[in-house]
């Protein structure tokens, strides 16, 4: 458990009923950040729905299950290949179908919500409110508690089945139609049921016995001290399955842990997934693991040992008969910036733009809004200025910028605004960005895209200026930002484990309470992958700056993770995802049930694709790992622009028709750098984390080195590898340290890099 006095909080002494926000402040080195927002400031929520045992934690938010502790009638919940929601009565389970949505964009939405769901309720009793119990790294143990009566429930991310218990008296099963009893082989443990288009099976304890009530109800009559039951919704009806169900039914998940190691020499990130069981009865079988896509498509340890497949909103989810599993996926690292423009046609061109660019900088840190999320970006804007200047031996504008952003920053930590301050939660464990925006504060929104922003640019003062980023100073106010994203503690006081990253789907979710509105039924939802993966970096960089190597590796696991995420639900480069009937090249906006082409406030085209690219940074050179998709993702941009110029709506203030056209030039270049710097137009349109200097040189830059490749690797984490058309590579190295470094290339090379230095071989 992280200890609270870390963040200065064992220090507070009678400040609680304090009424002032000033008698609230707590000092955390230079900063300052408050226990309560100022008068007539939005409060966080209330996570209510907690048995007692878990009110003095951090509340979980942002994840797949989340709505249970916010919501006294909870929504869906979406663990994949079940839902699962909390019922007056009881527990509705679903397996849901694939549902094809048409929309007045002209394209269509996939669904996979619960349309007959099965449910289970006690028959002696009626159930209290659901309430969360427990939660695993991928599983969540639910009561519906009412008085000395318990009705509960473990459901976990991949599993066939809902392992149930009661603490007297019989189930009931209820029916969305009538069923038609099959199989079992005489096992009188086993009810399996075909229910419209649905197999389901119920395995009651020794002594169990099946009445049928009605054509649709059955009662499972348990025997005394055997309160307890599993549902699994089955892949389908052949005997064969029903017998690899029975086999592991009594095999109750009761806990689930990801673990993470990266190993610097290979460049690999091994994830090890492990579930612990109670075995109810029999053999210790073990039980049926359910992979996604991303864990089982080319992973040699777990080929030969898959049995059937659902059909999910992920793709198909694959059935191991196993207790632990494991992945293996390549970093291919990144380095904070690439080397100056020595020798180019449009060098001239880049002196413009950085001359224009550096006037601006105080502007371009404010663009946008005035919230944390738009003063992130802008600071994250500038500190890659900063370091193209740096390269281009620009030292005096460097200089200068590195002020402006130490001072904007110190601005927000530092309390003494009016306007921007930080306040932790102490009763939900969070830290929240005052002025709100996007429910940033009232549903604890967006956290790791906020403060990825804040912990990137916060780095890149810390190269420069290592006294600013020590803990007595402000590195203690970015320590609390990254703590809030990226707390790797379990069952912590001070913060959640890990808010926002989901380590079974592999990608990050971005609602805080789960799910809201008329999309609460869909689950929770991630629309911007790449600001998940750009928070990720922020942390690979903070962390070698720091030499903080758990952190790092924390930070390249999550960073790897996000990006197989991002590959294959969002562009499912491995054509393993997306239905047939899906018209879209790529996923704008993942739900728990759902994918869809838009985004939450425009039906643009432009908009909708660029939200998975930005903010493009060196970081961002995963998007190039398919050049082939680059250029059909890009060529279909002109089709939905057609297709919104006669349908789509236009809004009274529309942006320019060439929106994140900057955007689109760095992806393109990605793949073909040529055809990327001939689209961009020095006089279009700038997205607000973005700028003309960074476009220019990320585009000159690609047409010097070529495309990223992915072929090489090296020893250190701080690397990025580049292959032109002719076969000529370009080895980049950066040493975070205080030491010399030789880099070594998984193809021979070497290379010597001083510290704070960026090295390189051409």
């Amino acid at each position: 458990m992280k200890p609270l006095y870390r963040y200065g909080l064992a220090v507070l002494v009678g400040v609680g009923c304090a009424a002032g926000a000033a008698a609230q402040a707590v000092k955390l080195g230079a900063g300052t950040y408050f226990l309560a927002p100022r008068g007539g400031d939005p409060k966080m929520p209330t996570a209510a729905q907690r048995v007692d045992s878990l009110l003095g934690r951090a509340a979980p938010t942002s994840q797949w299950y989340s709505k249970l502790v916010f919501d006294p009638k909870p929504e869906v919940i979406y663990a994949q290949p079940l839902t699962f929601k909390a019922a007056p009565d009881g527990f509705e389970i679903a397996y849901p179908s694939k549902q094809v949505v048409p929309t007045v964009r002209h394209d269509v939405e996939i669904y996979y919500t619960p349309k007959a769901p099965i449910v289970v309720s006690p028959a002696a009793f009626a159930p209290g409110p659901a309430k969360l119990a427990g939660a695993g790294d991928w599983s969540v143990d639910v009561t519906m508690k009412n008085g000395a009566d318990d009705f509960s429930a473990t459901f976990a991310h991949g599993s066939p089945f809902a392992y149930l218990r009661v603490s007297r008296g019989d189930l009931r099963l209820r029916l969305p139609a009538p069923g038609e009893r099959f199989g079992a082989d005489g096992d009188a443990r086993v009810l399996a049921l075909h229910v419209k288009d649905k197999d389901y099976a119920l395995f009651g304890p020794t002594g169990v016995r099946w009445e049928q009530v009605s054509p649709t109800e059955w009662l499972a009559h348990l025997p005394t001290g055997k309160g307890y039951l599993s549902v699994a919704a089955l892949p389908d009806a052949q005997p064969e399955t029903l017998a690899l169900f029975t086999g592991h039914a009594w095999a109750f998940i009761t806990g689930t842990h990801v673990a993470w190691h990266y190993d610097p020499a290979k460049s690999q990130v091994e994830t090890t997934f492990t579930a612990t069981t109670q075995t109810m009865e029999g053999p210790d079988s073990g039980p049926l693991l359910g992979l996604y896509p991303h864990q089982w498509f080319d992973n040699p340890s777990v080929q030969g040992k898959l049995g059937p497949a659902y059909d999910t909103v992920r793709g198909q989810i694959k059935v191991l008969a196993a207790t632990s599993f494991k992945t293996d996926y390549t970093y291919h690292g990144f380095v904070p910036y690439w080397p100056g423009i020595k020798a180019s046609p449009r060098l001239e061109q880049l002196d413009d733009v950085m001359k224009s660019d550096f006037r601006q900088a105080n502007r371009m840190m404010r663009e946008g809004g005035e919230s944390g999320y738009w003063i992130g970006k802008g600071m994250q804007r500038v500190a890659l200025m900063m370091d193209i200047a740096d390269q281009q031996g620009k030292t005096t504008a460097g200089d200068d910028m590195l002020k402006k952003l130490e001072d904007r920053m110190q601005e927000w930590f530092s309390g003494d605004s009016s306007r921007t301050y930080f306040v932790y939660d102490k009763s939900l464990g969070t830290v929240a960005a005052y002025p709100s925006e996007f429910f940033s504060v009232e549903q604890i929104n967006d956290h790791h895209f906020w403060y990825g922003y804040w912990i990137r640019a916060a780095a890149e003062i810390a190269l420069r200026d290592p006294a600013w980023a020590a803990k007595d100073r402000w590195g203690g106010m970015v320590d609390l930002l990254v703590d809030d994203i990226a707390t790797p503690e379990r069952d912590s006081a001070a913060f959640p484990f890990l808010r926002n990253f989901d380590p079974y789907e592999g990608h990050s979710w971005a609602n805080g309470i789960g799910g809201v509105g008329e999309y609460g039924a869909l689950g929770n939802n991630q629309e911007a992958s790449s600001e998940a993966v750009n928070a990720w970096a922020a942390l690979i960089l903070w962390a070698e700056v720091k030499g903080d190597t758990a952190l790092r590796d924390l930070g390249v696991y999550m960073y790897t993770t996000e990006i197989q995420g991002a590959l294959n639900y969002v562009f499912d480069i491995h054509h393993l995802v997306f239905a047939p009937e899906y018209k879209n090249v790529e996923v704008s906006q993942v739900f728990g049930g759902a994918y869809k082409h838009n985004t939450w406030w425009t039906d643009e085209p432009r908009q909708i694709k660029g939200i998975n690219l930005l903010p493009i940074t060196t970081a961002s050179t995963y998007l190039g790992r398919d050049p082939a998709y680059v250029k059909r993702n890009m060529d279909a941009l002109k089709g939905e622009m057609a297709t919104y110029a006669k349908y789509g709506t236009k809004p009274v203030n529309a942006p320019p028709d060439d929106i994140w056209q900057d955007l689109f030039a760095e992806y393109t270049a990605l793949a073909d750098p040529a055809a990327g710097l001939a689209m961009w137009d020095r006089w279009g349109s700038v997205e607000t984390g973005d700028s003309r200097t960074h476009t220019l040189h990320w585009l000159l830059s690609l047409q010097a080195m070529g495309p990223p490749d992915f072929g090489v690797t090296a020893d250190t984490t701080l690397y990025s590898v580049f292959r032109r058309a002719d076969g000529h590579l370009t080895y980049l190295a950066f040493n975070a340290g205080s030491a010399p470094i030789t880099v070594h290339f998984s193809d021979g090379k070497t290379l010597t890099v001083a510290p704070k230095q960026l090295g390189r071989i051409d």
